[in-house]
């Protein structure tokens, strides 16, 4: 049986490297120093919402569907994505976006759609 291997170190948090590879067909083993790829350092739920970006071509529509998530919540997730990855995502939000973010959370909330925590977690994560 073959597991994901963990992108953190569950002790301290920081990045975890490969020390041995080995090949189930001929059962050939390579052991050194390897890194592990920028994907498989993501959390469990980024690694689906980028699966999910990715089968859907980047249709953020598509996302919003398959996910059951909104549109502010699909831009943030892959803000979050990208600056996970090591890439630099705008840090000035725009204050527009970010009021119509709140609102959308807040229709979400009052839907029945999320409960108060979700709803407080994305809150703080507009800023």
């Amino acid at each position: 049986m073959l597991y994901d291997a963990p992108g953190k170190c569950p002790v301290c948090g920081s990045s975890l490297s490969v020390a041995k590879l080995k090949c189930y067909k001929c059962e050939s083993e390579l052991s050194g120093n390897f890194k592990l790829c920028k994907f498989c350092q993501l959390d469990d739920e980024m690694k689906e919402f980028v699966e999910v970006f990715i089968k859907c071509r980047g249709n953020i529509k598509e996302v919003e569907r398959e996910l059951g998530i909104s549109y502010p919540t699909v831009r943030s997730r892959l803000d979050k994505a990208i600056q996970a990855l090591g890439y630099r995502v705008d840090e000035e939000p725009n204050r527009e976006k970010v009021s119509l973010a709140r609102q959308d959370i807040l229709q979400q909330l009052s839907a029945g759609k999320i409960g108060a925590e979700e709803a407080t977690k994305l809150l703080k994560q507009l800023g």
